[in-house]
């Protein structure tokens, strides 16, 4: 297992790379990334080798047949333990850096796309939920802003968070962590991979 630069190499072949990132690192820096993860957001990152996999992997995306979940920590506690959150999402016309939900009814709705991201509670803590999600669609910032649509930011989340909301002690970045991504290789076979939440988070998850 090779360490670099914020990176771990968790799997490797002739067509793919598989990284367990860390929070700080930015994945625009790489050449050829099949998809990407926000700079503060830590968790499993790919790149392809060359441009046919790149293509290939790229596709499974776009068709939505790549499996992904996320470990988050949320700020309150969700109305319910399972749900589905399905909105379109496009550029925040008050601030360019973010994301805004829009509903089907409202107007200029032409240019946003659908975002769907499943949930499930993990444990309850008394100002927090920590959660599963498990984004169906690919949008930028997608589990961040369903979240703060909810009412429920991400613990830590600088820009979608709430002015004064709870913030555990000594968190310094926003608590979402790519956990699992499951994917069809070139070669004809699924793989699955998985990143343990870091010692950086679960030292941060709240006392019961």
């Amino acid at each position: 297992m090779k360490i670099s630069n914020g990176v771990k190499i968790i799997y490797e072949d002739e067509d793919l790379l598989v990284y367990d990132k860390s929070a700080g690192v930015n994945c625009d820096d790489f050449h050829e990334r099949v998809h990407r993860l926000d700079k503060d957001t830590s968790g499993i990152f790919l790149v392809a080798k060359n441009d046919k996999a790149l293509e290939f992997f790229q596709r499974q995306f776009k068709e939505r047949k790549v499996e992904k979940k996320y470990i988050s920590l949320v700020v309150g506690h969700l109305k319910n333990q399972t749900g589905e959150i399905r909105t379109l999402l496009g550029r925040a016309p008050s601030d360019r850096r973010k994301q805004k939900v829009f509903l089907p009814q409202e107007p200029e709705t032409r240019d946003k796309r659908e975002a769907i991201t499943c949930y499930k509670v993990l444990q309850r803590f008394k100002d927090y939920d920590l959660i599963e999600a498990e984004p169906k669609t690919g949008r930028k910032h997608q589990i961040r802003a369903h979240f703060a649509y909810l009412g429920h930011p991400i613990a830590g989340d600088k820009l979608y968070g709430f002015k004064g909301q709870h913030t555990p002690q000594g968190l310094k970045r926003q608590f979402l962590h790519a956990s699992y991504l499951k994917i069809e290789l070139p070669i004809n076979q699924i793989k699955e991979f998985k990143s343990e939440l870091p010692d950086e988070l679960k030292t941060k998850l709240p006392q019961k």
